[in-house]
């Protein structure tokens, strides 16, 4: 692999060195390999990433659903609108702030994400097929090294 100088040119990095490169590619075929199942549960990805950081940060203030979901705010806001209008979450003023309102997902949320939950968790796992798990241990702690070089959140 070649190390990316200060002013390397892409042409000299190649795209197979480009690690942004790779990690799109990675995505949009992880993507694509839920969409059909997405499709039949009435899922976008959007509303797909909402739901599973629901599933596990239930309550919490939109705008923090947008970063964990990795949304922009106008995607999620319509994604949002569809989970709701379906009864898949429903959302309340924050108590403690009324600019802001939580999003809880509902029971209904949680089986339609229990139905979709087995595909992401077969996807993940062909990811990571002929990869030790001491690799992907490696690899996830590398992930959440970088996540923290870049975020512009505190989460």
């Amino acid at each position: 692999m070649k190390r990316v100088e200060k002013h390397s040119l892409l042409g000299e990095i190649g795209l197979d060195n480009f690690a942004p490169y790779l990690m799109n590619r990675i995505m949009g075929r992880y993507n694509a390999s839920l969409r059909q199942e997405m499709s039949a549960l009435g899922l976008t990805t959007p509303k797909m990433r909402s739901l599973a950081v629901l599933a596990i940060r239930d309550g919490i203030l939109i705008r923090d659903l947008a970063v964990y979901a990795v949304v922009e705010q106008s995607t999620l806001s319509r994604a949002l609108d569809g989970l709701l209008t379906s009864g898949l979450a429903h959302s309340e003023s924050d108590p403690e702030d009324s600019r802001g309102t939580r999003v809880f997902i509902t029971p209904a949320g949680r089986d339609v994400f229990a139905k979709i939950w087995p595909s992401m968790a077969a996807s993940y796992g062909q990811m990571f097929q002929g990869i030790s798990e001491a690799e992907q241990l490696g690899f996830v702690a590398t992930l959440n090294k970088i996540l923290r070089n870049v975020r512009k959140n505190k989460f």
